[in-house]
């Protein structure tokens, strides 16, 4: 169960419900309770009076998951590792965005990412992966849980189902499988997972072992504006909050969102091991929520435009954006379910020449600015194999159709007839 309603926490104007674009500017907060302030305080303590020792007891054993008859649904303001009154307001807005029953959020996306994980894989069980991830999961996945007894198997994410099912074939003489961890599109390449194929391979594995394995699927790409991974059945979502819902480049955060069953699991652990975020990080993503529907829109609306003019020219070889899917293509009827006519603004493309080719391209570029990441306001561009992706093994980037002149880029909300023109005269470096 999510929360229990309030005055401050209600989803609809009587019969109407209320669109998420509303709820990011006052759900789950209330004014009275802080001087009248518009805006959430920054709650900067770390620790919380209990109006008595009773209450506090109380707090502590929903908790730790102990309570008895005559405790609250949910705990009290208690200590900031555990909740904070910024960490709730962000925690209870993300959710509506994508109808989940709660989230936690985390000190960044890789904290995120490695909580979720070993909250459900342990020594002894399988992770079984969709490939390529964002290079940081991928060195977790494979060269960090297997110090911790954790086995994984990978498929490609746009793989036949037939290839995809001698991967899970494998996984099962491995061990239990666990956690079923994708990301879709996929980082750098936007290869499409589909989604619903993962549940019914969930349910499937749950058959044959006894345990069901969650869905989780990394969602940062498209974000919550581009795709909603729990209507299509995932159970889990994790983010690099960093990204398009930070959308600022000024901080580090991460997110996981779900049902309660599954976030109570995860934000045991999180309390546990202390990848909880900070208060002011809290406050300034509950600031950049209020417009990311408008950034994500116009960056969306400015790579069509940009990846148009790539397409092209003469010294782009491929465009790997998601507007330029073959019609009737397996890839282009997933995105089409998955994603409608949300493409996106973050895409890689090839520049003939290889290395030296995207090297001289990129050194000349005069707006767009070359750094690692996403999803900010401003146009950001890098070479993943020499960055991002540096960790991977050159074997696997080979495998999935890395090529020495591919670079990714993520379109922020400058006009993009100005990011054109510098693309245009940084192409003639090449």
């Amino acid at each position: 169960m999510s929360k229990p309603e309030t005055p401050y926490r209600k989803r609809a104007l009587g019969d109407r419900p209320l669109a998420p674009e509303t709820l990011a500017m006052s759900y789950g907060y209330d004014a009275k309770l802080s001087e009248g302030s518009i805006k959430p305080p920054i709650f900067q303590t770390s620790t919380f009076v209990f109006s008595s020792a009773e209450e506090g007891a109380a707090f502590f054993r929903v908790m730790g998951g102990r309570a008895v008859h005559g405790d609250p649904v949910t705990p009290g303001l208690m200590y900031s590792r555990f909740n904070n009154p910024n960490v709730e307001v962000i925690e209870d807005r993300l959710t509506v965005f994508e109808g989940a029953d709660e989230a936690c959020v985390f000190s960044s996306g890789m904290g995120a990412i490695s909580t979720v994980l070993m909250a459900f894989a342990h020594s002894g069980d399988v992770v079984l992966q969709s490939t390529p991830l964002y290079g940081g999961t991928e060195t977790l996945i494979r060269n960090v849980m297997p110090n911790y007894g954790v086995k994984s198997f990978d498929f490609v994410a746009g793989a036949p189902e037939d290839e995809i099912r001698q991967s899970v074939e494998k996984a099962l003489q491995a061990g239990k499988v666990k956690a079923i961890y994708t990301e879709t599109p996929t980082n750098p390449t936007n290869e499409l997972v589909d989604i619903e194929f993962m549940k019914r391979l969930a349910d499937e594995i749950g058959e044959r072992q006894g345990y069901r394995p969650p869905v989780i699927v990394d969602n940062t790409v498209l974000g919550p504006i581009g795709q909603k991974p729990l209507k299509l059945g995932a159970d889990i979502i994790v983010y690099s909050l960093t990204k398009y819902i930070g959308g600022h480049s000024d901080l580090i955060a991460g997110a996981a969102l779900g049902s309660s069953e599954y976030m109570q699991t995860v934000r045991k652990l999180r309390s546990a091991i202390g990848t909880n975020l900070d208060p002011n990080t809290c406050w300034m993503l509950a600031r950049s929520l209020e417009t990311v529907t408008l950034r994500m829109k116009a960056a969306f609306e400015g790579a069509r435009k940009v990846a148009e003019f790539l397409k092209g020219h003469p010294k782009v070889e491929k465009v790997r954006y998601l507007g330029f899917l073959e019609e009737g293509s397996r890839d282009h009827r997933v995105h089409a379910r998955q994603s409608g006519d949300s493409h996106g603004s973050t895409f890689s493309f090839d520049v003939k020449g290889g290395q030296e080719g995207a090297f001289r391209m990129l050194n000349a570029l005069k707006v767009a600015k070359l750094a690692v990441s996403l999803g900010g306001t401003e146009t950001l561009i890098c070479h993943p194999g020499t960055t991002t992706h540096a960790g991977v093994d050159p074997e696997l980037r080979k495998r999935l159709g890395f090529t020495e002149g591919m670079v990714r880029v993520s379109i922020g909300i400058e006009n993009p007839d100005d990011l054109i023109a510098d693309f245009e005269q940084a192409l003639e470096a090449v």
